[in-house]
């Protein structure tokens, strides 16, 4: 796991599991799948993973590997996690805090966030993704403030300024 300061810059290494437990800042990436009808590729990661486990966000999410590029770590991550790849585009740069109520641990993360286009469906990895689907925006929408709590945090906080982007295109 790359750690990072407040602009990005590396700081050193950690493990993936003390970074979370500690909250250290560490460099991540989010990406948001669009098809041609401009439904958003939605997933709910899968009960087994250990944090924010079974709560529904944006298509992938991931770390980048220590020397690897954050944009080709995204496409990299894109086809173990969901089975496909397709050119992304870096919409944006975050960072965010968020404590997971049910493990206690702690998502302290610079966050790289892509969009990209994909227009069949994916083949995700089981152990990665418990659920996925095409969401139409108005559905986004209502979900979160219907149900905030269904939904990871990272993924609400940029989730409105993503889909504002899409649709001013």
């Amino acid at each position: 796991m790359v750690l990072v300061d407040a602009d990005d810059r590396v700081q050193g290494e950690g493990d993936k599991l003390d970074a979370h437990r500690l909250g250290q800042l560490h460099r991540a990436f989010s990406i948001f799948i669009f098809n041609a009808r401009g439904e958003v590729l939605l997933q709910r990661r899968a009960d087994a993973k250990y944090h924010f486990a079974g709560r529904w966000s944006n298509s992938c999410c991931g770390h980048p590997r220590p020397g690897e590029p954050t944009a080709r770590a995204a496409v990299r991550r894109l086809g173990e996690e969901l089975g496909f790849q397709t050119p992304l585009s870096e919409q944006m740069q975050l960072v965010y805090r968020a404590q997971d109520p049910e493990s206690g641990l702690i998502e302290h993360e610079y966050l790289h966030v892509f969009r990209g286009r994909y227009m069949d469906d994916p083949r995700p990895d089981p152990a990665e993704v418990g659920a996925w689907r095409w969401t139409s925006v108005g559905a986004v929408r209502r979900g979160l403030v219907k149900s905030p709590h269904l939904f990871t945090p990272w993924f609400q906080l940029i989730v409105e300024r993503v889909l504002d982007a899409a649709a001013a295109e």
